[in-house]
């Protein structure tokens, strides 16, 4: 979840931590701090509270130090401050670590070291292990690392500085992610790739259980047994462009606005001559069952994914999210085709999920936006969304390039032909398009929620999906309680808590339901809620109490990508409103590295 920058250089390592650490304090943003190295001296400050906190901190200054490890937090172990903030330092002020992860045997360990004599200061389970490191260390850091790390249970993306090692930066990696680069007189390490971009000429990716030592001029990389190994150069085509606002207030609505493009670059080659060409699944064409896992947004585009497979396949289909398939009996029969669902490739819970599922013999594919990511690179098959990055935390491009993805396979798998609903796959760019020219509609919306302090979100088959997606998307950054429902289910329970203050989203795109959802929607009216109307229907107009956003035509099982548009506007709206920040939201980080 937090961010980690490294830099081991011949210039002042500060500019390029803090840099770093800007473009990825989308990770965490309730505290951040950094430590350089010069001269055998390390200088350390770490303040609670965003970046710009620290940054007038060190301003004055005029910090120097060629070696340096940087760090933003998303609080695990410990509330947010001061003390708790990373980098934490040994006693002795001779070994600074920053820490992405979790270590679950850290009472163990703190109790280990407390015999030996060790003090704490924080709450973190961090402190354990430069408390370790201190304990082993006798002059190699790398054999002080490697013992330190052998005792560390859970995950954790790891840079440390060594006070009497004053030109190297050492780190290590096992189930979070680390990227390292090389550039002229210089090497990197950060927890993702946008903190490097324009900085490195060569990308290196540190898989679990490595460790490498960073010098201005090269990168050695070791096993766990501290054998040297050959590492291969990775290759990310991104323009450093990207990782900018382009002119958007947010992130986030720019991420909205990219997703016609971010559409057309997933279907690229996937469909030829009006047929699915799915590289990575052109061998299999039959399996015994699908078996879809997930968190979060994700989750969401797994759920669509099912009725896909429900509808298009006779293959059996079972959805769950991964942080529960971890701890259930659920076990996967021979020949069975296990999809793994992530936007950043790094999600802790889907990544353990998959090892689960490997050990069981099912095939696992991959789909998730980052190439070379864990998920990525563990899964025996792999399919890229193509979305571009994704910066802001509350996902956008990212679920709807999903969404289509896991429909292109659930093709793949069809026995019959398609050719209406293919055709209309390749519009969909098109399609979303215009569903972003209406927006002002879709603004519109904000005033029903001047007293909400809560929402519901209903539809019926589908159109249940989306309202789960949209009303997460509320509570991401809106901060507004909300619910979704089949709408079936209103009359069994959640109806008791309709009143004038409740905005009632309704989502009406599947025509063999239609008139069973707005019977449910005139439910609510008649106890005094506010509705909002997602349809394709023309004979459906507003009135007091209902205002209809009409979507254009489609095949109805693309509507979950075309109708969760609005409904990502609406939120991003309201948080605006709300004076909110919308692309980092309170007590949340973009990619969910720990359990």
């Amino acid at each position: 979840m937090c961010g980690i920058t490294a830099y081991c250089g011949r210039s002042n390592a500060l500019p390029f931590l803090l840099r770093g650490l800007e473009k990825l304090e989308y990770r965490g943003y309730d505290s951040s701090g950094i430590s350089l190295l010069d001269n055998s001296k390390i200088m350390t400050e770490k303040k609670q509270g965003r970046l710009k906190v620290l940054e007038d901190v060190v301003a004055p200054l005029q910090l120097y130090g060629t070696s340096g490890i940087a760090h933003t937090r998303w609080a695990t172990h410990g509330e947010p401050s001061d003390v708790n903030a990373h980098p934490h330092n040994n006693p002795e002020n001779t070994i600074s670590i920053v820490h992405n992860g979790i270590i679950e045997n850290a009472d163990e360990l703190k109790a280990d070291l407390k015999a030996q004599g060790y003090v704490f200061k924080s709450q973190t389970d961090t402190e354990v292990i430069v408390a370790l490191l201190d304990y082993y260390y006798t002059g190699n850091p790398l054999q002080a690392l490697q013992q330190t790390i052998a005792r560390l249970k859970g995950s954790y993306a790891l840079a440390c500085l060594f006070a009497d090692h004053s030109d190297t930066v050492y780190t290590a990696r096992l189930n979070s992610p680390l990227i390292l680069g090389q550039g002229p007189n210089r090497t990197m390490a950060a927890s993702d790739i946008p903190a490097l971009l324009g900085n490195v000429d060569h990308f290196y990716l540190l898989d679990d259980h490595q460790l490498a030592c960073m010098t201005p001029d090269h990168i050695t990389i070791y096993n766990e047994n501290l054998e040297e190994t050959q590492a291969q150069p990775v290759n990310f085509n991104i323009d450093a462009e990207v990782i900018s606002k382009g002119g958007f207030p947010t992130f986030m609505e720019k991420e909205i606005h990219e997703q016609p493009f971010a559409l057309q670059q997933t279907l690229g080659e996937n469909i030829q001559d009006n047929k699915v060409v799915l590289e990575a699944l052109s061998d299999i064409k039959e399996v015994s069952g699908v078996y879809l896992f997930a968190c979060g947004t994700a989750y969401h585009a797994c759920l669509v994914a099912s009725s896909y497979f429900e509808q298009l396949t006779d293959i059996p289909c079972v959805t769950k999210t991964a942080s529960e398939f971890r701890y259930s009996a659920l076990h996967l029969p021979e020949n069975s085709l296990a999809i793994f669902v992530s936007q950043s490739g790094e999600t802790a819970d889907t990544l353990a999920a998959c090892k689960m599922a490997q050990q069981q013999g099912a095939l696992t594919l991959a789909i998730t936006n980052v190439v070379s990511s864990s998920l990525a690179r563990i899964c025996d098959r792999v399919l890229y969304t193509k979305a571009g990055i994704e910066i802001a935390v509350a996902s956008t491009k990212a679920y709807t390039t999903q969404v289509l993805l896991l429909l292109l396979v659930a093709l793949h798998f069809s026995k019959a032909e398609h050719p209406d609903l293919l055709e209309d796959i390749q519009k969909l760019p098109h399609l979303v398009d215009l569903t972003l020219n209406g927006k002002e509609d879709f603004e519109d919306c904000v005033r029903f929620f001047e007293k909400a302090t809560s929402a519901f979100y209903i539809g019926r088959q589908l159109d249940y999906t989306s309202a789960m997606e949209g009303a997460l998307k509320i509570k991401e950054i809106a901060y507004i309680h909300a619910e979704a429902f089949a709408a079936g289910e209103l009359k069994h329970g959640p109806i008791a808590l309709v009143d004038e203050t409740t905005p009632v989203i309704a989502l009406a795109t599947q025509k063999e339901v239609l008139e069973k959802t707005l019977s449910n929607v005139e439910e609510t009216i008649s106890r005094k809620a506010h509705a909002i109307l997602l349809t394709e229907s023309d004979h459906i107009e507003s009135k007091e109490q209902l205002h209809v956003i009409r979507l254009p035509k489609t095949h109805p099982l693309l509507y979950p990508i075309i109708a969760i548009v609005p409904l990502q506007i609406l939120a991003c709206r309201l948080a605006t409103v709300r004076h909110h920040d919308v692309d980092k939201p309170r007590n949340l980080a973009k990619s969910v590295t720990v359990e």
